[in-house]
């Protein structure tokens, strides 16, 4: 008796039956009825922590050798003569937009005209007078160097003002262009051809530098790469300048697009 009596006390309290709260469940209702335990699962993501170097590391080296003050750079560069000869370039691109692109042909911009005559570039002024005779009308008196007369007729009709002289002896008579439309866009053409000359003249001044720079000694890898970035820089800020006086010649000429 006392055997089965056991063997139904294993029957009943199997380690399977024990309830959540650690305790042995005291009847089978507790067990027929028991609610089927539930699982909370978390999910995690691993990220793989690899040498993250690539463009940002080259860009964050790139600034570390571009550094440079402005003592170690005064050294190395003549920066006020450097300066002053860009700024040189854009006081011609300005001299030339004012004398040549102006809407209405004036006596100046015809004065400032170059001639070739005799292997040599002249003013216009240097070899003729121009005086204006009427609102329309200009007036070249070429009898101090008449046989100059073929290369200055050449020089006026190639000026991109749209002129058209007319030959009587020693005298050139200029009608003063109406202002067109054709007219406006040829003269806002020429102030681009004006900007990429003035443009090309400050990038020269910008190579020139760049090269002596190059040819320094005794000065590391780092202080030349940094010094060569700043003269790009002082040559991109006259660049952005002249560019600055293109936009406002052409909305001059033809009106803002």
């Amino acid at each position: 008796m006392s055997c089965q009596r056991a063997f139904l006390g294993l029957l009943l309290r199997p380690p399977s039956l024990i309830l959540r709260s650690g305790k042995f469940a005291n009847s089978p209702s507790q067990i027929l009825f028991k609610p089927k335990p539930t699982f909370s699962v978390l999910l995690t993501r691993s990220y793989a922590k690899g040498k993250s170097k690539g463009a940002d590391g080259k860009n964050k080296k790139k600034q570390a050798a571009s550094a440079i003050n402005e003592n170690d750079f005064a050294e190395l560069v003549a920066v006020d003569a450097m300066k002053t000869q860009m700024q040189r370039a854009l006081d011609i691109l300005k001299d030339e937009y004012v004398k040549n692109l102006s809407l209405r042909s004036t006596t100046g911009s015809i004065e400032s005209i170059k001639v070739k005559f005799e292997g040599q570039d002249h003013a216009l002024n240097e070899l003729a007078q121009v005086v204006r005779k009427n609102p329309k009308t200009l007036v070249v008196n070429c009898s101090s160097v008449p046989q100059s007369i073929p290369n200055i007729l050449q020089a006026i009709k190639q000026s991109g003002m749209n002129l058209n002289p007319q030959q009587d002896g020693t005298t050139l008579f200029i009608p003063i262009p109406v202002v067109t439309k054709e007219h406006r866009e040829n003269l806002a053409k020429n102030a681009k051809s004006l900007f990429i000359k003035g443009r090309d003249n400050i990038k020269e001044v910008q190579n020139k530098y760049v090269r002596n720079l190059k040819k320094a000694a005794g000065v590391s890898e780092d202080l030349i790469f940094g010094a060569q970035q700043q003269i790009t820089a002082i040559a991109d800020k006259y660049v952005g300048e002249a560019e600055k006086m293109l936009q406002t010649k052409q909305e001059e000429l033809v009106g803002k697009q």
